[in-house]
């Protein structure tokens, strides 16, 4: 299969976006969101994947469907020959796959930045659960997975590319912006719930309780115990209908969908001087935040 040409960025609400992010967009902000629906945020490459698949287990259990048929992205309008499913349409849209859906609640995924979520999610007081990643690690998984996938823009080389994503210049905008506006919101709106990735890391079953607590589930020691072997990366990474290995918009002899899942990844990537460049640009960006991650990744050279 021919792949398309890689898309530009381009200015769009303030952020950079490319077309198959915002080409649905007037169906995207008329959103009708429903009281139980669940979403699931975070900035790209910061454990979304995990977070849909943590969730789908726990609400419906194991299923032979492709988690992006169950769990479907709110914003995205691709060609349909590119997904795994190779459905009948022509063009696949997020928001006319999520009206579609039978299940409830309905499971919902989204890498919107906190400003541009559709307004009918905070009138319905929906859960939204969002998921966290330290920003060293975060742009790692990042350049590999857009050296992989067609439908985002061409990553260039490493250099480059953590220089780009210091200045904000990302599909889905700046990683500080984004964990810091959601971060915000939380404060303000009781039904988000802010997760980190290296928590998930370290004790997959005390987050997997937590988040049950927050969404009103009481799963059984034996489900819990089986969603917890079910969602190790090892699993996940041989796990046909999650690792994405039918979407033709990635070349898999480049990457992997689901790549380590490893907390530290960054010091095999950063050299020293681009670890104190980044440093001393971070200290700057998040000076005025009260966010802080549960791992000291500034601290230390590769």
């Amino acid at each position: 299969m021919d792949h398309p040409p890689r898309p530009e960025l381009f200015d769009f609400h303030g952020i950079s976006m490319t077309h198959y992010f915002t080409s649905n967009w007037e169906n995207v902000q008329k959103f009708q969101a429903r009281p139980d629906d669940v979403f699931i945020a975070s900035y790209p490459k910061s454990g979304n994947t995990w977070l849909c698949y943590i969730l789908d287990l726990l609400y419906f259990g194991p299923t032979s469907m492709f988690l992006q048929q169950r769990v479907p992205n709110l914003e995205i309008n691709i060609p349909a020959r590119l997904t795994a499913s190779r459905e009948s349409v022509a063009t696949v849209l997020g928001t006319d796959h999520i009206e579609s859906m039978q299940t409830s609640p309905r499971l919902i995924r989204t890498h919107l930045p906190v400003h541009l979520i559709p307004k009918s999610v905070w009138e319905k007081n929906c859960r939204i659960v969002y998921v966290a990643r330290n920003a060293k690690d975060s742009v790692v998984s990042y350049y590999h997975f857009e050296r992989m996938t067609v439908i985002f823009p061409e990553p260039g080389d490493w250099d480059s590319y953590l220089k780009r994503f210091m200045a904000g210049k990302m599909v889905f905008g700046s990683w500080y912006d984004h964990v810091n506006n959601w971060w915000k919101r939380k404060q303000s709106y009781s039904n988000v719930h802010f997760m980190f990735y290296e928590d998930l890391i370290e004790n997959t079953g005390r987050e997997i309780e937590k988040l049950s607590t927050f969404l009103g589930l009481s799963p059984s020691s034996e489900e819990m115990e089986r969603i917890i072997d079910l969602v190790q990366f090892d699993k996940m990474k041989t796990n046909n209908n999650i690792n994405l290995s039918g979407f033709a918009g990635m070349d898999f002899k480049v990457s992997s969908f689901i790549r380590k899942g490893k907390v530290g990844d960054w010091k095999n990537h950063f050299t020293v001087a681009q670890n104190e460049e980044f440093e001393e640009d971070y200290k700057i960006k998040m000076k005025n935040s009260t966010l802080k991650f549960p791992i000291k990744v500034l601290t230390e050279n590769p």
